[in-house]
This record gives C-alpha cells, structure tokens and sequence, in this order.
C-alpha cells in the first residue's frame, strides 16, 4: 500500500485500552531478523566492547530494531525504517505480547509458575498478569555460540512465557524472582509473529510480508 498510511482506526482491546490497525506501507522495510547471543541491538559500538552490532549483518540503510533484546538474549527482532512502527507496536498502552523461553535454574513448581501469571514485585513495580507455563518437552533449538554454564547438581527447566511489558531485563528479573535465575533467554514471538514461522538461523534476516507483519499485532495470550 503506498502514498500517505491511512489514519489508523480504533479497534477493541480485551484489557480495555484503545488498539489501532497498523497500515504498512510499500515502500517501507520490515525485516525480521534472529538476533545471536552477544549481540548489541544496535549500530553503533559500545566504547570498550568486543561485542558484535547489527552492522555487520548487512541491513538495508536507514532501518533501526523496534524494540531490542540484550546482548546475552536471542531471538526474534523487528527492523524496519518505518517511524511509525516503534509506537504502534511497543508502547505500553497498546501492550502488545511478546513470548519468551527460559531455560532457568531448577524445575518450578506450580507455585512458582502461578506467581509469573499474577505479577510480581522488582524493584517496587509489580509485573503486569502474563501467560507463564512450564515447557515440558526439551524445545528445538539451535545451539548458543556460547553454551551455558551448567552445574553438575542443579537441573534446569525451561519455562514459556508472555508478557505484554518491556522493562528492563524484565524476564531474567521476574523468574529471578521466584527462585530461578535464567540461563539462557529467547524471544521466540511477538504477538502471533514467530520465529519458528520465519524458519531463520541465528544471524539470519529476511522481509516480512504485510500479511506476516499484521502477525505481530496479534495477542498471543
């Protein structure tokens, strides 16, 4: 769709706030992109870091991530030199949901995975409700350029879970929480947009269709 985005148009919400249908436009890049481990969300280096930057994965000009993930997570990330993307689709009135896997210290009990749906308390903000469960099957996913430590009587578990904030930190922090530091985190969707449907390989990226894009501003509770 090219020439001027329509106005958006309001559209219900289930926790009441006000959503809007997003309109892309041709012209625009929207780029999907399988963030490594130890790679920063941005172009530009850090003063006194080796870490790797999105500008060595050969990115069309002009595109920025929407949103980021910390240089010790994966996953999935959305590029794009679309201004208008970045509030559509990340301000916290619109809580649109993003899915995670953690791979934490111990199995959770139940008790410990009701308490990530309710909220809990860091730093003096309790958490927003999220969809949280224990995953019980190993998933598929490709190894991490640096394995994680593992500690010969400590298992881990790996536990799904969607949040619809984006603090700082905000999943390592809350499973922390409960008593299950994380070990290796990634952002497998945003909204219904996943990483298994983009089929990519870490430090791979491709172009989303408009149809895949409108994937995004499905909630995926």
């Amino acid at each position: 769709m090219s020439g001027r985005p329509r106005d958006p148009i309001p559209e219900p919400h289930p926790l009441g706030r006000v959503r809007y249908k997003f309109f892309p436009q041709d012209e625009r890049n929207y780029l999907i992109f399988f963030k490594p481990f130890d790679v920063l969300s941005q172009f530009t280096p850090e003063a006194g870091s080796d870490k790797s930057t999105l500008a060595e994965f050969g990115f069309p000009p002009d595109v920025y991530p929407i949103g980021r993930l910390d240089a010790d997570s994966e996953g999935l990330l959305i590029l794009s030199d679309d201004t208008r993307l970045n509030s559509r689709l990340l301000d916290p009135l619109n809580a649109h949901s993003r899915t995670y896997l953690a791979q934490v210290e111990n199995v959770p009990a139940q008790k410990s995975i009701e308490q990530l749906k309710d909220g809990v308390d860091i730093k003096g903000h309790r958490t927003a409700p999220a969809t949280a469960r224990l995953v019980t099957e190993e998933p598929v996913l490709p190894e991490r350029l640096k394995p994680i430590r593992f500690r010969k009587n400590i298992p881990t578990a790996w536990v799904e879970l969607t949040i619809s904030e984006g603090k700082n930190r905000q999943v390592r922090r809350m499973t922390a929480a409960v008593g299950h530091p994380t070990l290796r985190l990634l952002r497998v969707a945003i909204g219904k947009l996943s990483l298994e449907r983009a089929n990519l390989k870490p430090g791979q990226w491709r172009n989303l269709t408009h149809e895949e894009l409108a994937l995004a501003f499905e909630d995926n509770y």
